[in-house]
């Protein structure tokens, strides 16, 4: 009897020993009118050619086209047509053998085969296609038995069921088998599983009478029973098994579901459990690898499937097997919490297998912060180079600060540094190099060949540091940089240069203010005329020698201002980078007086350290650099350094330029440098005389001074007496206010003093005694005119010389003229031509002296000018200056 599959089509053949077999279709969803029961479409006889034999195997296709049946005596009959429809059908015998046919199944395709199975052998027949009406063809000398043979319908292959395996058969041969050993009795398929069937174990007891005595009735069960089980070839593991209590007359499946049909007319139903379920149990049994391979032949998610991975990790790493525990945790990265894993292995034994893992993690772009930092420890840990070069240049994702903080913290700079220019940190192999690696050379060489705008930064930053180890070097950067002039560099990188051995400078001053810091002090540094290697002395390629103009980079230049802090303990290079910035031009009057003013600054504190030659070297630089007439520092800044380091000659210098020549003096005299307050009495003497008298009360100050300065007394006073600077008195109480000069030291100048005075003395007043004789007559003469008559005695013309004629003119002055000489017309205000010049000039400057005898301030100025105040005063007296206004 057979269903065919989607139809309520039933196929039954129904046989006795008498009768050929008779087959029949019925139609299960069509009852019959008479009796009530299914319809049955068509009837029809099977012919074995008249031979009595059982049938031992039944095939039919989907559309009941064809049927094959199989009889005990070796032949297989096919028969052709509508049995549906009753249209009739063609029976042939198509195979013939002397073993029994223990099998048919058709494979339905371009081709219709029919599989056969005997006792003893696997054989195909083409029975409708390309090879119709060829012999059968043998593809294996091994039969099987009755139920042994059926086909899965999905596949189309042949299943056949032995006692030491399964079988599979396609159209070239035999395919895969899968051992199971024991007896066979029925196989079907059933989706993905194999149904067997085996029959009841053979009685091999000698006595079964002794076993029925011990267990009594039940002894018949037990060689009545089979034992039911379910394959998965694919994955080749025992999905169910179950003994049952009689044997089984069938398998079929239907709605989805397994059914059995027992001798005893039980059915039994098998629904198939849900992967869940499937899994659950699997889990139960620590079947892992079967559910792993289970949920991948299902089908199931990443998800899904990692947890699975999980769950078998976690099995392996409790039973110890801690690296095949770690590869199912790497299959599982993607749906696993990392610390889950993390927290198993932090064993020091379990190392490797967390390196790995973290590795992973890396890999997948996964890893935080805590997972680099952790991957680096156990780097380090194992000291394991080699790994952790290979992390950091694998370009693996992962956190760039942490993977360079691990680094270093580790004493791994190099690949540190190898981090940080591959992600262009460029600060940060800077302050590895220097901080960490103390790789001065490379650090300044890689600020070298730094675009102008990042190498800055760095080299402000790091300049003290640079300046210590690398000063020439470091010292030429800065004037590349500061003058405009920097390019990276493309070369080698720098020779290793070795520190001075001098001790470090003073600290610079404030800069800001030029005043320098108390604390400062001097050190034992070489001086700029020696030759010792130490001096710092740039070449004319690095100071002088300007790079190519096309090859050089705009980049904005720092004030040079912003690098003096850099310089504090690095005098000499200091130095060197002053001049260097002054000769480099293209600086503004600003910054130049910055420059100017901060060398001359630290020019002077070296000198300030020095003695002798030496020190006296410095000072020619300082004093070099402030001589001349236009000089770009404030007076006032140069007096204050000049002061504060003891510098005189700086402090002359610039007075002298200001033109405070008495202030240089002064400073001479409260030094109690006599020599220089002579020297600056002679040179600026004749300028200034009020220098004399200043000089007078200094040399006659002490005894010490009085002694130094005797031979240089006389002629101070000498100059004082000659150009009247002071009055004899005014000398008298100078050299008295301290009791040093003696009357001897003065002696010459009081005499001859007094002989001018007496001769002055005499001289005036013979000068008075001829100024009152004149005046008195004049008064006379005057009056004589006005009481007396003239008489007028000239015979000759004054003007033409001829003989006086009348007319006449006679002039009191005693000139006498013709009239027609003087060219008068009237007598009125006629005025003897030979005197009017001189009267003229009487009465213009009569005239003047009335008019400026109201403006004061030029009596004021002449009197401040006037080394004769007295006489200036006695003759803007008689100008009337001081006469009383008039009244009206």
């Amino acid at each position: 009897m057979k269903q065919i599959d989607g139809t309520s089509l039933l196929v039954t053949i129904s046989e006795d020993l008498l009768n050929e077999p008779l087959l029949k279709v019925w139609a299960l969803d069509k009852p019959d009118k008479k009796t009530g029961g299914p319809k049955c479409l068509s009837s029809l006889s099977i012919q074995n050619g008249r031979k009595q034999f059982p049938i031992s195997a039944f095939a039919a296709l989907h559309n009941l086209s064809q049927l094959a049946v199989g009889f005990a005596n070796g032949s297989v009959t096919v028969v052709r047509g509508d049995l549906i429809n009753d249209r009739g059908a063609k029976q042939r015998t198509v195979f013939e053998s002397e073993e029994p046919i223990t099998g048919v199944e058709f494979r339905d395709g371009s081709t219709t085969t029919l599989y056969l199975a005997t006792t003893g052998r696997i054989l195909t027949l083409t029975i409708n296609g390309r090879g119709q009406g060829q012999p059968a063809k043998n593809l294996e000398d091994n039969g099987c038995g009755v139920g042994c043979m059926t086909v899965d319908s999905e596949s189309g292959d042949i299943v056949v069921a032995r006692n030491d395996a399964i079988y599979f058969y396609g159209l070239n041969g035999r395919g895969p088998s899968y051992a199971y050993e024991g007896p066979k009795q029925l196989v079907n398929v059933f989706g993905t599983f194999v149904a067997l069937v085996t029959p009841p174990k053979t009685n091999t007891t000698s006595k079964p009478g002794i076993l029925r005595r011990f267990v009594g009735g039940q002894a018949d069960d037990l060689y009545k029973s089979s034992t039911f089980t379910l394959l998965d070839t694919d994955l080749k593991y025992v999905a169910h098994t179950e003994t049952l209590a009689s044997q089984v007359r069938t398998i079929f499946a239907e709605w989805g579901d397994l059914f059995l049909l027992t001798l005893d007319g039980k059915l039994f139903r098998y629904h198939e459990k849900s992967l869940a379920q499937k899994l659950e149990i699997l889990y139960q049994r620590d079947l892992y690898v079967l559910a792993i391979n289970l949920a991948q032949k299902a089908g199931v998610d990443t998800a899904q499937r990692n947890n699975i991975l999980r769950k078998y990790g976690d099995y392996l790493h409790k039973k110890g097997d801690y690296d095949t525990a770690m590869q199912q945790y790497l299959k599982a990265i993607d749906n696993t919490e990392p610390s889950q894993v993390i927290r198993k292995f932090l064993d020091s034994q379990r190392i490797n297998n967390l390196i790995e893992y973290l590795e992973e993690l890396h890999e997948h772009d996964k890893a935080t912060v805590d997972h680099t930092t952790l991957l680096l420890n156990c780097y380090a840990k194992l000291k394991d180079t080699a790994k952790l070069e290979t992390f950091i240049k694998s370009g693996t994702h992962f956190d760039l600060e942490t993977a360079i903080a691990m680094c270093r913290q580790g004493g791994y700079y190099d690949q540190a540094v190898f981090l940080s220019k591959k992600h262009g940190e460029h600060d940060r192999v800077v302050d590895i190099l220097i901080e960490d690696s103390k790789n001065y050379e490379e650090a300044l060489d890689y600020i070298y060949r730094s675009e102008p705008a990042i190498n800055y930064p760095n080299l402000m930053r790091y300049a003290r540091v640079l300046l210590e180890h690398c000063p020439r070097e470091t010292t030429q950067l800065f004037i590349e940089y500061y003058t405009g002039k920097f390019q990276p560099r493309k070369d080698a990188p720098l020779p290793t240069t070795p520190a001075p051995a001098g001790g470090a400078a003073s600290a610079v001053q404030n800069l800001a203010s030029f005043i320098p810091l108390p604390y400062r002090q001097a050190t034992n540094v070489p001086t700029p005329t020696t030759t010792d290697n130490q001096q710092i002395a740039l070449s004319n390629n690095e100071a002088g020698a300007a790079p190519d103009a096309d090859a050089l980079q705009e980049y904005d230049i720092p004030k040079p201002r912003t690098a003096f802090s850099s310089f504090v303990d690095h005098p000499y290079q200091f130095i060197t980078f002053l001049e260097a910035c002054l000769k480099g031009g293209n600086i503004d009057e600003k910054d130049k007086v910055d420059l100017h003013t901060t060398l001359f600054e630290v020019y002077l504190e070296i000198a300030a350290s020095k003695t002798g030659p030496q020190k006296r070297d410095w000072e020619a630089k300082a004093k070099a650099l402030i001589d001349g007439k236009d000089i770009s520092m404030d007076a006032s800044n140069v007096l204050l350094l000049s002061h504060l380091s003891n510098f005189r000659d700086g402090t002359v210098l610039v007075r002298e330029q200001q033109g405070l020549r008495f202030d240089i003096f002064r400073s001479y005299a409260s030094a109690g440098d006599t020599a220089g307050a002579i020297k600056a009495l002679r040179k600026y003497g004749p300028e200034e005389p009020e220098l004399y008298p200043a000089a007078l009360k200094y040399f006659t100050s002490s005894p010490r001074v009085l002694e130094e300065a005797r031979d240089e007394l006389d002629a101070v006073l000498k100059k004082i007496d000659e150009d009247g600077l002071m009055a004899p008195l005014q000398v008298i109480q100078t050299l008295s206010t301290n009791g040093v000069a003696t009357m001897g030291m003065v002696k010459k100048y009081l005499s001859d003093t007094i002989e001018r005075e007496r001769k002055e003395i005499s001289n005036n007043r013979r000068l008075i005694e001829s100024y009152r004789n004149e005046t008195e007559a004049k008064r006379k003469e005057i009056d004589e005119l006005g009481t007396k008559s003239a008489v007028f005695q000239t015979r000759r013309c004054s003007a033409c010389g001829g003989s006086l004629d009348l007319p006449t003119v006679h002039f009191l002055c005693k000139h006498s003229f013709h009239q027609r000489c003087l060219n008068q017309i009237g007598d009125d205000d006629i005025e003897c031509p030979q005197c009017a010049p001189t009267n003229n000039n009487i009465r213009a400057f009569r005239k003047a002296q009335e008019e400026s005898a109201d403006r004061h301030e030029m009596f004021q100025d002449a009197l401040h000018r006037s080394r004769d105040k007295f006489g200036t005063i006695s003759e803007f007296f008689g100008r009337g200056v001081m006469a009383a206004p008039a009244t009206e």
